[in-house]
């Protein structure tokens, strides 16, 4: 799958507000899937699923899926609000902290002045209660978006997505940290470890404490069930 063809097939859904989810795989939510089949559930009956992560990208071309891209969640946002605000369209916005959300709208704002935002919810961090997400979910119906981006973290936004599908009227993407990383309140790793693989080598060395056992330890769980399926051809 190319750019193109993950930003048409978003904007095509969005256009009739389906009821969709897409999940943006990282070597995190493969290793999590290999070991949760109720999370490996909600991966495959996703709607789209794209490679964010350079490991999960160059796994997919050594099984045979040709010059397969890197789409990660920050780009795939920031590219189709830029599309969504030369066609005015609107967009709703689900997760970070109310900060987050005032600073992320602000630079959404100013970079794509066509763009409508038409909501934001900071959920509460704990699982919200059968009246909130209630509200939430009328909220998001009401405001005619197009598109849900969720902002949760991995796995409990895929979780909220797959259970919000055929409730919430929009196309949900989840996203992970690009609400942190375009509000500025995260800095992004330089364009060039983007490029080489190493975005997470850069969030490791800016929040060890909170993902060492994350990217240290999935990874070589990973590159371990990378190493064991290759060998078997």
């Amino acid at each position: 799958m190319s750019w193109g063809e993950a930003l048409a097939r978003i904007g095509s859904w969005a256009a009739g507000r389906e009821s969709r989810y897409v999940c943006i795989s990282n070597a995190h939510s493969v290793v999590t899937g290999s070991r949760d089949p109720a999370f490996a559930s909600v991966l495959s009956e996703a709607d789209m699923v794209t490679p964010d992560g350079a490991p999960v990208a160059w796994m997919m071309r050594r099984q045979g899926v040709d010059d397969q891209q890197r789409i990660n969640g920050p780009d795939l946002m920031w590219r189709y609000c830029e599309q969504a605000g030369r066609r005015g369209e609107a967009v709703y916005l689900y997760g970070g902290t109310e900060a987050t959300l005032a600073l992320l709208q602000q630079r959404l704002r100013e970079a794509f002045p066509g763009l409508r935002i038409a909501g934001a919810v900071s959920p509460p961090f704990r699982a919200p209660t059968a009246e909130e997400l209630a509200r939430h979910i009328e909220a998001i119906n009401a405001s005619g978006a197009g598109t849900v981006w969720v902002s949760l973290g991995c796995p409990k936004q895929e979780l909220w997505m797959a259970a919000q599908r055929g409730r919430v009227q929009a196309v949900m993407v989840g996203v992970g940290a690009a609400f942190d990383y375009h509000a500025g309140t995260i800095r992004r790793a330089p364009a060039w470890m983007q490029r080489c693989g190493l975005e997470w080598l850069h969030r490791l060395a800016s929040e060890p404490r909170r993902l060492w056992r994350r990217y240290l330890v999935t990874n070589s769980l990973f590159i371990w069930g990378a190493a064991k399926q290759l060998m078997r051809g």
